[in-house]
C-alpha cells in the first residue's frame, strides 16, 4: 500500500505549459477602460518585465522553465503526492482519493511556484522594488522570499481583516525582509479614497491590488507583481499537474475528477490545466472542479462580462466572471480567495463549460478541515478546505453511486498560521456567511457603464 509518491529532481518538468495553445475558444482581450479598444504589451510595460509580458501574450504550448529557477524549485520541488487512504476509509468511499501536496515549499503554500520566477524576470530586467498585495498573505510570504534571493526590495499591501487575523503571516514576510501595510491604507491616494468612504473597510484583495499598482506606477525604479489572475501567473503554476501526471503514471492511475480551491485561479489552475490538455488532446473526459466561498461566489452567481481587476480601476478592463470590483467579500477566513473576479482563461473556459464550478459555506469547508487533519495529520490552510468540501462531496456520491472514482486535489498549502481560525471554529464562533442576490445585483449595477 504505497501512500506516497515522489519524483527525483532529474523528472521534475522543464518547461511549464500554456493552456492557451489549446483552448478551443482564446480569451477576449483586455482593452483600454477610456477608448475600449485591446491594448497592447506597452501597455503593460510600466508595471512588468518584459519577459513576463511576452509570457502573458504567448500562444506557444510549452515555455521553458529557467535553469537558475529549476535550480531554486529543488529547495522544495518536486513535490509528494499522497493517497489518502484514512480519509477514504472515514468516508467509507469506493473513490481512491490523492492530494498533491505543495505545503512543503518555504512559503508553506503553492505561491513560490510564481513568485521565484517572477523575481527573476525582474532581476533580469535591472529592478530594484517589486510591490504587491496579498490576501490571506501566502502571495506575500512567497514573493518576500523570492525577492530576498535576488536582492530585490520588496513591498506588500495586505488586506487589513488578514493582517488583522494572520499577524504571524506578516512577521514571516518581516523575516524575508519584506516591507508590509495593512489595506487599505493612508499610503496612497486609492487608500485614502477607500478609508475616506468607509473608514472601518476591512479591505478586500481589489483595494490592495489599487494601492500596489498606483505604488509601481508612480515610481519608475518599482514594478509590479500578481500572485493569481493573470495568464502567465496560471502558466508558472502549472509545473504542479506536470508533475502530477508523471506520480500517478508511476501509480498506474489518472484522476476522475480533479478538485482545487479558487481565488483568482493561480491554485486551481495550476493542477488543472495539464489535466485539461490530456482532454484537449487525448479525447479524456477528466471533470476539473473549482471550489469557492459561497461568501465570494464569482464562478457560481457573479456574471461574464468585462470589469477591472482592482476596486479604484487602474487596470485594463478583463473579461471575466465577476461581482464587480466594488465587491468587498465578507472577512471569511480564506482570505486568499476573496476576489471579485476570475481570471480571463478560467473564465473563457467556464463559458465555454469546460470546467466546472462549486461553492461552500466556510463552516462546512472547517469541518472538512478538520476531518482531514485528523485522518492525513497535515492541517490545511483555510483556502484548502474549500477544496476538501469539494472531495467529499464527489467521494459521497461516489458511494452512493456504489462507483469507483479517482479523485485528485491540491493541497496548496498548510494552516500552521490559521490556528485562529481553527480555533473560532472548534469554539462555535465561526459563522457562515451569506450575501444575498440583491448585493450582487447592486454590485454588478456598479459596472454597467463599463460595457462594451
Amino acid at each position: 500500500m504505497e501512500r506516497k509518491i515522489l519524483l527525483t529532481e532529474k523528472e521534475m518538468p522543464e518547461h511549464w505549459y500554456n493552456i492557451m495553445a489549446d483552448m478551443p475558444n482564446k480569451p477576449l482581450p483586455p482593452l483600454h477602460p477610456g477608448t475600449k479598444q485591446p491594448i497592447g504589451p506597452e501597455a503593460l510595460a510600466p508595471l512588468f518585465p518584459m519577459e513576463l509580458i511576452k509570457q502573458e501574450v504567448s500562444t506557444e504550448k510549452w515555455i521553458a522553465i529557467p535553469e537558475e529557477v529549476r535550480d531554486i524549485y529543488t529547495l522544495w520541488r518536486p513535490t509528494p503526492l499522497y493517497r489518502a487512504y484514512n480519509l477514504e476509509k472515514a468516508l467509507d468511499t469506493p473513490a481512491k482519493i490523492y492530494y498533491k501536496y505543495e505545503g512543503v515549499s518555504p512559503a508553506g503554500s503553492h505561491k513560490p511556484n510564481t513568485a521565484v520566477p517572477q523575481a527573476y524576470y525582474n532581476k533580469q530586467e535591472g529592478v530594484k522594488k517589486i510591490s504587491t498585495e496579498t490576501g490571506a498573505g501566502q502571495w506575500g510570504t512567497a514573493l518576500s522570499f523570492a525577492c530576498q534571493l535576488f536582492g530585490i526590495e520588496c513591498e506588500v499591501f495586505m488586506v487589513k481583516v488578514s493582517y488583522n487575523q494572520k499577524p504571524y503571516r506578516r512577521i514571516v514576510m518581516n523575516t524575508y525582509g519584506a516591507t508590509v501595510h495593512a489595506s487599505p491604507s493612508n499610503l496612497t491616494q486609492a487608500g485614502k479614497h477607500i478609508l475616506g468612504e468607509t473608514p472601518d473597510s476591512p479591505g478586500s484583495l481589489g483595494i490592495a491590488i489599487s494601492e500596489a499598482v498606483e505604488r509601481a506606477a508612480g515610481d519608475p525604479q518599482t514594478k509590479y507583481a500578481l500572485g493569481s489572475v493573470l495568464n502567465h501567473v496560471l502558466m508558472h503554476q502549472t509545473i504542479i499537474g506536470l508533475e502530477c501526471i508523471k506520480q500517478l503514471e508511476k501509480a498506474g492511475d489518472m484522476p476522475d475528477i480533479v478538485v482545487a480551491p479558487f481565488g483568482g485561479g493561480s491554485n486551481f489552475a495550476g493542477i488543472s490545466f495539464p489535466f485539461l490538455r490530456l482532454n484537449f488532446e487525448q479525447g479524456k473526459s477528466i471533470r476539473c472542479i473549482a471550489s469557492e466561498p459561497a461568501s465570494c461566489p464569482k464562478l457560481t452567481r457573479g456574471v461574464f462580462r468585462y470589469d477591472f481587476g482592482d476596486t479604484i480601476g487602474m487596470t485594463p478592463l478583463i473579461p471575466m466572471y465577476t461581482l464587480g470590483h466594488n465587491f468587498v467579500p465578507s472577512p471569511i477566513h480564506a482570505g486568499g480567495l476573496r476576489y471579485h473576479g476570475a481570471g480571463a482563461i478560467v473564465s473563457q473556459l467556464l463559458k465555454d463549460n469546460l470546467i466546472e464550478a462549486r461553492s461552500h459555506y466556510q463552516k462546512e469547508c472547517f469541518e472538512a478541515g478538520l476531518l482531514f487533519a485528523r485522518t492525513e495529520g497535515i492541517v490545511p490552510a483555510p483556502e484548502a478546505n474549500h477544496g476538501i468540501a469539494t472531495v467529499i462531496h464527489e467521494a459521497k456520491q461516489a458511494q452512493k453511486e456504489g462507483k469507483s472514482k479517482t479523485i485528485l486535489f491540491n493541497l496548496c498549502g498548510h494552516g500552521n498560521f490559521d490556528m485562529a481560525a481553527y480555533e473560532a471554529y472548534l469554539s462555535g464562533k465561526l459563522v457562515d456567511e451569506e450575501v444575498t442576490t440583491a448585493e450582487i445585483e447592486r454590485s454588478l449595477a456598479e459596472i454597467d457603464n463599463l460595457q462594451v
